[in-house]
């Protein structure tokens, strides 16, 4: 929401889910912290877009561990829903999501707009339109997982994007590799997209975990995040066909120059280093699992 709000970039819904936070935040997490979320919000979009552009948006994605994410308006605004958009979260943060919509007409309009067909059906904990489903489930257990997706219309022949952003980390290895196993066991065309963090066992890396564990936060899958190749290493263990996994200072090196260069006059910091170190200990990894040959 900070970063919106200074000009980062642009999402208009934002606003409806999280309030504006009072404080500024010190200089170094400005530049250093919004420009990593810049080169993520810019890099997941810009494989999602792939992915919708190939599939000429003939395809679904399940958005895992959601959260607040404001996604399926700006696809809709953008004219690039897929047939359905489905979000998977704790059944407290669906609630919580829920009631916001319910709540807002700029969240709940477009849901009515791009609904067709029978009503639309809502409760507390699941949220279920023709083109936009809202998942209360637990991770950590794909079958149950696999049900509640079913019951809101996933169909497993179509070709489908699975994301999940600062998700895997918090789930142990094998949790995570159930997971992964089990999205590319249930398609045959699907493509899974990760962001998190990498190269952690360094000093820089180290230091971020301690810094979480004083704030309660355990990175229950971090020795995942050893490196790139044990990112990629993970994806192809699980039935993932290919694998790629490219650090945020790449991505950030990626994205058009002119608009880094408008977001970098946003904010000043002389702390290069640690913006450079923060981006290193971030990755966005891709897989694919392909029968159709797109």
């Amino acid at each position: 929401r900070f970063a919106v709000s200074v000009g980062y970039w642009k999402d208009p819904y934002i606003q409806y889910f999280v309030r504006q936070a009072k404080e500024r935040k010190a200089p170094e997490i400005n530049r250093g912290k919004l420009a990593c979320y810049y080169a993520r919000v810019h890099g997941v979009s810009y494989l999602i877009k792939a992915f919708l552009k190939k599939t000429e948006c003939n395809c679904q994605i399940v958005n895992l561990g959601a959260g607040m994410d404001t996604l399926f308006w700006r696809l809709k605004d953008e004219n690039l829903l897929p047939r359905k958009y489905f979000e998977v979260d704790f059944p407290m943060i669906v609630a919580r999501k829920i009631h916001n919509i319910k709540s807002k007409p700029p969240l709940s309009k477009p849901i009515m707009e791009s609904h067709s067909g029978d009503s639309l059906l809502i409760d507390s904990h699941s949220l279920d339109s023709s083109r936009y489903s809202i998942v209360g489930a637990d991770l950590r257990f794909s079958s149950d997982l696999e049900e509640k997706l079913k019951k809101h219309n996933l169909d497993i022949h179509l070709p489908t994007l699975l994301v999940a952003e600062c998700v895997l980390v918090y789930m142990t290895p094998q949790q995570s590799s159930n997971l992964l196993k089990w999205a590319a066991s249930t398609f045959p065309v699907a493509m899974f997209i990760n962001y998190e963090q990498v190269n952690m066992t360094d000093r820089f890396g180290q230091i971020m975990i301690e810094n979480l564990q004083r704030r309660q936060c355990n990175l229950a899958g971090v020795e995942v995040c050893r490196s790139l190749d044990s990112q990629r290493e993970r994806l192809l263990l699980n039935g993932w066909e290919t694998a790629r996994a490219i650090d945020m200072m790449k991505v950030y090196s990626f994205l058009p120059q002119a608009d880094v260069k408008r977001i970098e006059g946003l904010e000043f910091l002389d702390e290069k280093e640690l913006f450079e170190q923060l981006m290193q200990h971030y990755c966005i990894c891709w897989a694919s699992k392909d029968s159709s040959n797109l």
